[in-house]
C-alpha cells in the first residue's frame, strides 16, 4: 500500500489531483498501521483521511458516528462516489440489520457506520468480533473527553470496548475542536503516541467572523436574509421556544425557513432537514441538535442568535459555513442577558462542582472573545493552542476603514484597578462599574463603597462605557474573573495589571470605525445560474440533495475554465470518474451552448499555469515557485507581493507539514538563542524578540524559527 495508490482514488473516487494538508500526514500514519488522530477544521476534508485507507485495506471499516442523519449522509454520498458503504442503527428493523450483516460477512461492503451505543449490545459485539475488521474510524472524537464540550458516555465506554478486542484494529480519530487537555486525553485513552497526532492549521480563509452588539436582533437577521436572498444558512437560537418564536416571525414576513429542535417530532425534523439540503430555503433555525447530522457545503452563513456556551461548540457551529471552500459569513449577536441564561443552565445542572467550575472558565473565555480587540479567528484558534496565528485580515476586528488610530488608555486602566484594589477584589465588574462612575445607589451606599478614594474618579464616562472598558481588560489578560463561594463572578487583577499600576506596563488601544460585513449579493447569473438549473433537475431525478451531485465551487470552477470534453471535465476539483459518467455529459452540454451563444473562446479559460486550479491559495502557489527555484524576491517582483508576505507563504506551507528546509532561513550559530527568546518573551510581538538578539539576525529568522517552533510543538501535542 503505497500513497501514490492512495492518490490515485483520490483522482478517481473525489476527483482531486492532491491532498489537503494534514491529508497526507494522516493517511500515511493509518497505512503504516499507527492509530492516529487528526485534528482537522470542520471542511477540512477529515472524511477522506478514512474513505482512502478503507478502500486499501482488505476487510472492512467500521465508522462510529454521533448522529443517524450523518450516517445517512455520509453513507448516500459514498455510494455516489461508487463506493459501497452501509449503516446500521435504530431507524432500521432487525430484519434489515440482519439482512445488512450477512451482506457485511459476503465482503459487500468496505465502510459500516454504527453509533457508539450499538456496541453496548452483547450481540452486536460479537458480531463485530468476528467481521474482518482492519480500521475502526471514531469521527468527533472530543466526545470520548470529559473536558470535551460534547462528552458522551458512550463514546469513552465504546473506546475501552475496542482496546479490548482479541484482534485489536487500527484506530483513526478524527475531530474539528480538541484543546491541548481534550488531545492529551484522547490520545491516552486510545492509547496514540505523540508522534501520531496531527493537528492542521486550524484558522479557515474563507470564513469571515464578527460579533454584533445589536440593540434588536430580529431586525439585524430580517435584514441581512434580505439583502442575501440567494444564499442560504443556519440561524443557532439557544432555546426551543427561542426557534419557534425567531422561525414565526420570519416565516410571517415572507422568509423561506424551517424550524429544528429536539422537541418536535422525528418527521418534522426530517421534512425540515430534507428541504433545507435541497435548496428549498433560505434558513433554517435551529437549537444545536442541527447540523452535526448534515453534509451541506453550500452553507454560506451561519448566524448565533445567543451566545454558545464555550468557544468549542461556536467554532463547531460556525464552521458549517462554507464547507466547500466558498467565501462565507459567521456572524454572532451578542446581548449581556445571554451570559446569565448560560450560567443558569449550569448552575442548574447535574454536573460535578469540579466540572461546573470548568465550564464556568469556557463561558468566560467565550465573554472574553465578544469584547476582544484582537483578530476574532486568531483568537478562537490561540485558543485551541495555535498561538502563532496570524491576523485573518476579514473580521470585524480586523477589517476597518482608513481611520485606526491607537490611544492610550493606561490611565483609565489604572484607575480601574486601583478602584479594585481598593475593593478587596470581592466585587464584579457591574460594582466597580457603579464606583468608578459615582453611583448612588443604594447598595453602593449600603456597603460604604462611596468612601473610597476611586469613588466617581470616572463620572465623565457613562456606567456602560466604564463597564465595556472592563471587559475589555478582561479580554486582554488584564482582569480575571473568579466566582466566590456564593458562586458570584468578581473582579480579580493579573499580574499585568499589577504591571500597569506600578507604572511598569502601558495599555492602548484602537479608535475603530467597522466597515459592515460584505454584503454578497446573490451569485452571478449566467452560466452559473444554468448549471445550477441543470444540478436541481439531476437532483430531483436522483432524490438526492444538489450539493452530493457537485458543490457550488465545482460549478464556479466549471465557469471559470470552461471543459469542452471529458479530459477537461476531469481536471475539474470534484468531478472523479464516477461522477462524469453519471451527470458530466449534461453539463458538458449547457456549458458547450453557452460558449456557442455568447462567442466565447474556451482557450481563454486555461492561462493559468499547468496543473494549477484557478483556485489555488495564495500561500500554495508562492511555496509553488519557491520550490521551482525562484527566490523569495523575484517571487514578490512576479506576485506584486512584498517579500514579507512571501516569506509568511512559505512558513505557513512548513507549519502545515509541506516540505521547507527550514536552515535556509534559521542561521544555525543563532537558532537555539532565538528559541529561548521566543520561550521567554512569547511569539505574539517579533520587535521585543528582535532587540533582544545580536543584530544581525533578521526579522525573517525569527519569522521562521516561531513557524518552526510550532510545527514541532504540533508535531508533540
Amino acid at each position: 500500500m503505497t500513497l501514490r495508490q492512495a492518490e490515485e482514488l483520490l483522482q478517481k473516487y473525489y476527483g482531486h489531483s492532491s491532498f489537503r494538508p494534514g491529508q497526507r500526514q494522516i493517511i500515511e500514519s493509518i497505512l503504516a498501521g499507527y492509530n492516529t488522530l487528526g485534528i482537522m477544521p470542520t471542511g477540512g476534508g477529515k472524511s477522506i483521511c478514512y474513505q482512502i485507507p478503507a478502500l486499501m485495506f482488505p476487510g472492512i471499516t467500521i465508522v462510529i458516528s454521533p448522529l443517524i442523519s450523518l450516517m445517512k449522509d455520509q453513507v448516500d454520498g459514498l455510494r455516489q462516489l461508487g463506493i459501497p458503504a452501509t449503516y446500521i442503527n435504530s431507524s432500521l428493523t432487525l430484519t434489515e440489520m440482519d439482512e445488512r450483516i450477512r451482506e457485511m460477512t459476503a465482503g459487500k461492503y468496505k465502510l459500516l457506520y454504527i453509533a457508539p451505543e450499538r456496541l453496548e449490545s452483547g450481540r452486536f459485539r460479537a458480531i463485530f468480533e468476528t467481521l474482518p475488521v482492519y480500521l475502526v474510524t471514531i469521527d468527533e472524537a472530543h466526545c470520548i473527553s470529559q473536558w470535551g464540550h460534547d462528552f458522551r458516555p458512550s463514546y469513552r465506554s465504546m473506546a475501552q470496548m475496542i482496546r479490548q478486542l482479541p484482534r485489536k484494529p487500527i484506530i483513526a480519530a478524527l475531530t474539528a475542536t480538541a484543546t491541548p487537555e481534550v488531545r492529551e486525553d484522547i490520545a491516552s485513552l486510545l492509547s496514540i503516541e505523540p508522534a501520531h497526532i496531527y493537528a492542521t492549521r486550524l484558522q479557515r480563509d474563507n470564513l469571515s467572523f464578527s460579533v454584533r452588539h445589536e440593540e434588536d436582533r430580529r431586525e439585524f437577521i430580517r435584514a441581512y436574509l434580505e439583502a442575501h436572498p440567494r444564499q442560504t444558512g443556519i440561524i443557532y437560537c439557544s432555546t426551543r421556544k427561542e426557534v419557534d418564536q425567531l422561525h414565526q416571525d420570519l416565516s410571517g414576513q415572507g422568509f423561506a425557513t424551517a424550524a429544528y429542535h429536539a422537541g418536535m417530532s422525528d418527521e418534522e425534523r426530517e421534512r425540515a432537514q430534507e428541504k433545507f439540503s435541497y435548496d428549498q430555503l433560505q434558513a433554517i433555525v435551529a437549537t444545536n441538535a442541527f447540523g452535526m447530522g448534515i453534509d451541506k457545503s453550500n452553507v454560506r452563513f451561519v448566524i448565533h442568535y445567543n451566545l454558545p456556551k464555550n468557544l468549542e461548540s461556536y467554532y463547531q457551529e460556525a464552521g458549517r459555513a462554507g464547507r466547500d471552500g466558498e467565501e462565507s459569513e459567521c456572524i454572532l449577536l451578542y446581548s449581556p442577558q445571554d451570559v446569565h441564561t448560560q450560567k443558569f443552565l449550569i448552575e442548574q445542572s447535574e454536573l460535578s462542582p469540579e466540572r461546573k467550575q470548568h465550564e464556568f472558565g469556557k463561558l468566560q473565555e467565550m465573554h472574553n472573545y465578544c469584547y476582544t480587540s484582537q483578530c476574532l479567528q486568531a483568537t478562537i484558534v490561540k485558543y485551541f493552542g495555535d498561538p502563532g496565528s496570524e491576523p485573518c485580515g476579514k473580521c470585524s476586528n480586523c477589517r476597518k476603514l482608513t481611520e485606526e488610530e491607537e490611544i492610550d488608555l493606561t490611565t483609565e486602566a489604572q484607575k480601574i484597578f486601583s478602584c479594585i484594589k481598593r475593593m478587596k477584589e470581592r466585587f464584579g465588574l457591574s460594582t466597580v462599574s457603579k464606583v468608578l462612575k459615582g453611583s448612588k445607589s443604594k447598595r453602593i451606599l449600603e456597603w460604604q463603597l462611596d468612601g473610597l478614594s476611586t469613588y466617581g474618579i470616572m463620572k465623565e464616562y457613562t456606567e456602560k462605557q466604564i463597564h465595556q472598558l472592563c471587559l475589555e481588560l478582561v479580554a486582554e489578560g488584564y482582569l480575571h474573573i473568579r466566582l466566590n463561594n456564593h458562586s458570584l463572578p468578581v473582579a480579580k487583577l493579573t499580574p499585568k495589571a499589577i504591571e500597569v499600576l506600578k507604572g511598569e506596563r502601558k495599555v492602548t488601544g484602537l479608535r475603530k470605525i467597522y466597515k459592515d460585513g460584505p454584503k454578497q449579493s446573490g451569485q452571478a447569473g449566467g452560466l452559473f445560474e444554468e448549471l445550477r438549473a441543470v444540478r436541481l433537475k439531476l437532483s430531483q431525478r436522483e432524490q438526492i440533495p444538489p450539493y452530493m451531485i457537485f458543490p457550488d465551487s465545482t460549478l464556479k470552477e466549471m465557469c471559470k475554465r470552461l471543459p469542452q470534453n471529458k479530459e477537461a471535465m476531469l481536471l475539474i476539483s470534484g468531478v472523479g470518474e464516477r461522477k462524469y459518467q453519471m451527470y458530466g455529459e449534461e453539463f458538458l452540454a449547457v456549458i458547450a451552448q453557452y460558449v456557442k451563444q455568447n462567442g466565447i473562446s474556451p482557450l481563454v479559460t486555461h492561462e493559468a499555469e499547468p496543473g494549477q486550479s484557478e483556485k489555488e491559495p495564495s500561500h500554495l502557489i508562492s511555496y509553488r515557485l519557491y520550490q521551482q527555484g525562484k527566490s523569495i524576491a523575484d517571487i514578490a517582483e512576479t506576485r506584486g507581493l512584498s517579500t514579507g508576505t512571501i516569506e509568511d507563504h512559505l512558513f505557513r506551507c512548513g507549519v502545515d507539514g509541506l516540505p521547507l528546509d527550514w536552515n535556509r532561513f534559521i542561521p544555525a550559530e543563532h537558532e537555539e538563542l532565538i528559541m529561548q527568546k521566543i520561550e521567554e518573551l512569547g511569539a505574539q510581538k517579533l520587535r521585543p524578540i528582535k532587540d533582544a538578539l545580536p543584530e544581525e539576525v533578521t526579522y525573517m529568522a525569527i519569522k521562521a524559527a516561531i513557524a518552526k517552533r510550532q510545527l514541532l510543538l504540533s508535531a508533540k501535542t
